[in-house]
């Protein structure tokens, strides 16, 4: 499909344009260090599935690890306790490199969106105390799937799910992608273990956005950039 140009290009947040996968996966740590027995089981779940809701995640947890009941007030409080150790951490968790340069270059010739598991509205406040707002046309977060996100912004730009890639790191959002038609490009940080070796429809795997830059250029980025 590399041979059909990007019209609209939809990215997932964490792993993808913020190095934010470990500082999550603590912060998850944390917030179940009250059962000490079953810490490594839940990280690897929250590991394993990266683009799920917090909330499916706790719900999860409770049903098929601790196996307990979990009531609203107590996911409510979950939910606040992750909350508060990340947030902050957000603001200032580095950037995945070239992420700066490929959203600068990229926004400048086609719609961005960012498509993410993170709480909409937490979602946004981070992208706009970050000033990376500016680079997106929306910035879409739970409670909706990703697929139900994706479906929305192809409806809304009219868009063809074969000129529209989405970049994620999680097998959720390769999931998403299938859902939903689009073509679908793999970010996994040198060192992790590669989850998408042998999945059908992964066009490409990225170390970084500088490769992810370098893969679509000829598309649209290099080449329109220098458009009179």
């Amino acid at each position: 499909m590399k041979d059909r140009p990007i019209r609209l290009l939809i990215l997932d947040f964490d792993g993808v344009v913020a190095e934010s996968i470990a500082m999550k996966a603590e912060a998850f740590r944390k917030t179940f260090s009250f059962v000490p027995e079953h810490l490594e089981e839940i990280v690897a779940y929250h590991l394993e599935n990266g683009g799920m809701s917090r909330y499916k995640k706790f719900r999860y947890i409770y049903e098929k690890i601790l196996h307990e009941e979990l009531t609203p007030e107590q996911e409510e409080r979950l939910a606040g306790r992750y909350a508060g150790l990340i947030f902050d951490k957000m603001l200032t968790v580095p950037l995945v490199p070239g992420a700066e340069e490929l959203l600068q270059e990229c926004s400048r010739v086609l719609p961005l969106y960012i498509v993410s598991a993170t709480p909409e509205e937490e979602m946004q406040e981070i992208a706009r105390r970050r000033d990376l707002a500016k680079y997106f046309v929306r910035v879409y977060g739970s409670p909706r799937t990703k697929g139900e996100c994706i479906r929305e912004i192809l409806a809304a730009t009219e868009s063809s799910p074969g000129e529209t890639l989405f970049v994620g790191d999680a097998p959720q959002d390769w999931e998403a992608a299938g859902e939903t038609g689009v073509r679908f490009v793999a970010r996994v940080k040198p060192g992790d273990p590669d989850r998408f070796s042998g999945r059908s429809g992964v066009e490409a795997v990225v170390g970084n956005l500088h490769e992810l830059r370098s893969y679509i250029r000829d598309d649209i980025c290099s080449s329109r950039s220098h458009t009179p």
